[in-house]
C-alpha cells in the first residue's frame, strides 16, 4: 500500500454514507419520480435490497486481497501491463464523477443561491477546499466526517419533523398505475447512482482497521445511506406530488421551501443546503483522493500529494468543458451515465473475481 494510514470501522461507515448522500440528496428524487412517478418510493426500497446483494461482490474481493487496493490487485490478477491499462480506464470513472459533481455544485449555487456569481468562481472555491482536504490525507477526512456526521443527522431529522404537517398520503396513489416496468427502469438508474459509485471504496478497504470487518461496515453504510435517500424520495412524493418533484431539478431543496410552521418557522431551506454542502464535499474528496492514489500506484510514486495540484487544475478545466449545460447532463444521466457506471461498478469487479477464481483453480495459487 502506498498511503500508510488507518481509519476505524465507524469512520469508514460515515465516509460511505456521506458519499452515498452526496449530490444524490438533491437530484435523485427528480430523476426517479420522472421515471417511476408515484411508485418511486417502491423503486427506492427494492433498489436498496439489490444494492446490498451487489455489495457482497465488493466484500468478496476485499477479503481476497485485504492488503491491496483495487489498482494493486487488478495488476496482480491481470498482469502488470493489462492490469495498468484496466486501472487507467477505471480511473476515468472518478474523473467523470468529480466533473459531474462539481457541475452540480456550480449549477445549484448559481441558480438557487448566488445567481450573480460566475460559475468559475464557485468551481474554484469548492474544488479548492476539496484539494486541501485530500492533501491532508484520508485520516483527516475520516475524522472530519466523524465530527460533521451528527450535524447531518440533526439537520435531516429537523427537515423530517418540520415537513411532516405537509404530508399528503393520497399522492402515493394509484400504486403501479403504469405497471412494474417504470419501477424497474428507475431502479437501474438508482442502482448506478449512487450505489455502484461506491466501487471506489475498494481503494479504501486496506486502510480500514480490521480489514476483514470492512465488509460488514459496507453493508451497514449502504443500508443507512439507502434509508436516508428513500425517506427523502418518500417525503418529496408526499409533499410535492409527482408533477412538482419531476419538474424541479433540485426537488429536495424545493421541498424544504415548503416548511411553514405557524408562519414562524419558514424559509429554512438552508437545512437541506447544509446537508448537501457537507455530503458533497466528502463525495468529491473521496473521488479525488482515489484518483490521486490510483495514479500514484500505477506510476509507483512514493506520495500521491505530488499529483493533487496539477490534477486539480486539469479537472477544473475538464469540468468547465465537459458539461455545457443542465440539459446535456440530464441526457447523459438518462441515456449513458448508468452504463458507464455499471461498467466499472459491476462488470469490472465481476471480471476480476472470475479471472482470479479461474486462475486459482487452474494454477492452484
Amino acid at each position: 500500500m502506498l498511503d500508510n494510514v488507518k481509519i476505524t470501522e465507524r469512520q469508514f461507515i460515515v465516509l460511505v454514507i456521506l458519499y452515498i448522500i452526496g449530490s444524490a440528496i438533491l437530484v435523485i428524487p427528480s430523476i426517479l419520480v420522472s421515471l417511476a412517478k408515484q411508485d418511486a418510493w417502491i423503486t427506492a426500497i427494492l433498489t436498496v435490497g439489490v444494492a446490498l446483494s451487489i455489495m457482497s461482490l465488493y466484500v468478496l474481493l476485499g477479503r481476497r486481497f485485504p492488503n491491496m487496493t483495487l489498482i494493486e490487485y487488478t495488476e496482480e490478477i491481470l498482469g502488470v501491463w493489462l492490469g495498468k491499462t484496466v486501472s487507467l480506464l477505471f480511473l476515468t470513472f472518478p474523473v467523470v464523477a468529480v466533473s459531474l459533481t462539481l457541475y452540480n455544485i456550480g449549477d445549484f449555487m448559481k441558480t438557487q443561491i448566488m445567481p450573480e456569481t460566475p460559475i468559475e468562481a464557485i468551481y474554484i472555491l469548492a474544488f479548492g477546499i476539496t484539494l486541501m482536504g485530500v492533501r491532508l490525507g484520508l485520516e483527516v477526512l475520516a475524522r472530519s466526517g466523524e465530527i460533521l456526521f451528527p450535524l447531518v443527522i440533526f439537520l435531516f431529522l429537523l427537515l423530517v419533523v418540520f415537513i411532516t404537517p405537509k404530508l399528503k398520503f393520497e399522492n402515493l396513489q394509484p400504486v403501479f398505475e403504469e405497471g412494474i416496468k417504470p419501477v424497474l427502469t428507475a431502479g437501474i438508474h438508482f442502482l448506478s447512482f449512487p450505489f455502484l459509485d461506491t466501487v471506489i471504496f475498494l481503494m479504501i478497504f486496506p486502510y480500514v482497521n480490521w480489514t476483514q470487518k470492512a465488509g460488514k461496515s459496507l453493508y451497514r453504510a449502504i443500508l443507512l445511506g439507502g434509508i436516508f435517500l428513500s425517506v427523502i424520495i418518500f417525503l418529496s412524493i408526499l409533499v410535492l406530488g409527482v408533477d412538482q418533484t419531476a419538474r424541479q431539478i433540485y426537488s429536495t431543496y424545493f421541498l424544504a421551501k415548503k416548511i411553514n410552521v405557524g408562519d414562524f418557522v419558514t424559509r429554512i431551506e438552508a437545512i437541506v443546503a447544509g446537508i448537501w454542502f457537507i455530503s458533497t464535499f466528502f463525495k468529491m474528496s473521496m473521488l479525488f483522493y482515489v484518483l490521486n492514489l490510483g495514479i500514484a500506484q500505477i506510476l509507483n510514486l512514493k506520495d500521491y500529494r505530488y499529483l493533487t495540484l496539477p490534477l486539480g487544475m486539469i479537472l477544473l478545466v475538464f469540468s468547465l468543458v465537459s458539461v455545457p449545460n443542465t440539459a446535456y447532463l440530464g441526457e447523459y444521466t438518462l441515456k449513458t451515465g448508468y452504463i458507464f457506471t455499471a461498467t466499472f461498478g459491476l462488470l469490472l469487479p465481476l471480471l476480476l473475481l472470475a479471472v482470479d477464481t479461474l486462475r486459482k483453480k487452474t494454477f492452484g495459487s
